[in-house]
């Protein structure tokens, strides 16, 4: 309880010593204000930076995999031409892998083929360089579909190939303007369309991805009925992908890779020594991408962020021994009277820890308040984890900039303390 006690008594020596100086201490907290400033500012852009790219590559899925003729990265010393004689995936190879592959390995599959460039039309309104995109029923398994207003299709209408779409949001601004767009018809390449629904706004991203605001789903009977679909035969057409969706419980989607590839290598004939020859590929590889690179922007960041913050170190450790100078006699009395050397020493530890916390919670704030600031393409925000950690080097800022000091100033003699002017 007395160790407990002085040290509440040396929090409040520090505290009144902080606002005996004022000015001095608004001073000093400049410079730690600005490091971690700097500091948390930069983990700031970089986090947000990271999360709005990963949003953008959202419409490639997460756990899955795309069945295709070319990977997305090529392995290295292989000929471009290896992969341009392969075939392209088939809407026949779909539904032999959706009948042999075991249902346990996976969440659901879908047939997707899309193509750009398209315009819209409902009376006078226009829109043009649409995406339609042709889906089969279980792409709302493998895919994102966030309908804002009315529903998904049916099976009977994916059946029966109906003249149905889910349209995005600016589709549905700009065709029917204000109203509801649900029931609505428009035209699309000759065929008349009634809406069923309307997909939620995702606005500007900061990278040029597809987006669900200028995207017309369809049916996938009705699309092969409008574009010829590249059946494996020809080079021409439009060449769909098969999309596969993965358990949450298979760690690097490995055994849903592996009946992949071999339901494909069975499709195909492919004889054990002759190579795969088709892609599986993962969005996953992206993400690591994003990750190693925005790591190394990370540690550069902070690495210039540091600087600041070791000069507002040594600002502090400079005020924290002229006011070990100043308060001599203070202390000579102190201890003449039975203060305890780690008595003295908290006092001063803990006077530097908060001139610290109070310049790193102020630099925080300031940080916080360029948040508030709207941003369409790149909206930032503060996390937890960067107000923890900007907190923490503040004390150990602190810590560093005060240990010194603070443990001359319990050293002292108290005989020549209280005789120093």
């Amino acid at each position: 309880m007395l160790a407990l006690r002085l040290t509440l008594e040396s929090f409040r020596f520090a505290w009144q010593a902080l606002k005996s100086n004022l000015l001095r201490t608004i001073l000093s907290l400049l410079g730690v204000t600005v490091g971690i400033f700097a500091i948390i500012a930069v983990f700031t852009v970089v986090d947000s930076l990271e999360s709005n790219i990963r949003q953008s590559m959202d419409f490639l899925g997460e756990k899955v995999i795309y069945v295709g003729k070319w990977p997305w990265k090529f392995e290295p010393n292989q000929p471009w031409w290896k992969y341009f004689n392969r075939p392209v995936p088939t809407q026949r190879e779909f539904r032999t892998i959706e009948r042999t592959l075991d249902p346990n390995s996976h969440m659901g599959m879908a047939i997707v083929a899309n193509t750009g460039g398209n315009t819209l039309k409902a009376g006078t309104n226009s829109l043009t360089d649409c995406n339609l995109q042709g889906v089969s029923y279980e792409f709302q398994q493998v895919s994102k579909v966030p309908i804002a207003e009315g529903r998904y299709f049916t099976p009977q209408e994916m059946d029966l190939s109906r003249n149905v779409a889910i349209v995005g949001a600016d589709i549905a601004e700009n065709l029917f303007g204000g109203g509801s767009a649900l029931g609505r018809e428009f035209t699309a390449r000759g065929r008349k369309f009634t809406v069923i629904g309307v997909m939620k706004k995702e606005g500007k991203k900061l990278i040029d991805t597809p987006s669900n605001d200028a995207n017309c789903l369809i049916t996938f009977g009705m699309f092969s009925q409008i574009f010829a679909i590249n059946n494996g035969s020809g080079r021409s057409g439009v060449t769909p992908s098969i999309i596969v969706k993965g358990r949450e419980d298979d760690q690097n989607l490995t055994n849903l890779e592996s009946e992949l590839q071999g339901a494909l290598r069975n499709i195909r004939g492919l004889k054990p020594r002759e190579e795969d020859n088709f892609a599986l590929n993962r969005p996953e590889m992206f993400g690591e991408l994003i990750s190693k690179l925005f790591s190394v922007i990370g540690v550069a960041g902070a690495v210039i962020g540091s600087f600041a913050m070791l000069v507002g170190g040594f600002g502090i450790a400079n005020i924290m021994f002229v006011s070990v100078k100043e308060r001599t006699n203070i202390i000579g009395i102190q201890k003449s009277l039975g203060a305890k050397n780690y008595f003295i020493l908290f006092q001063f530890l803990f006077e530097a820890i908060f001139l610290c916390l109070i310049g790193g919670a102020a630099g925080i704030f300031l940080v916080f308040l360029i948040t508030l600031v709207p941003q369409e393409s790149l909206p930032l925000f503060l996390s937890a984890g960067n107000v923890t950690l900007g907190l923490t080097v503040s004390v150990v800022i602190g810590i560093l900039a005060g240990i010194i000091p603070a443990v001359l100033a319990s050293n002292l003699d108290p005989v020549i303390a209280i005789r120093s002017k």
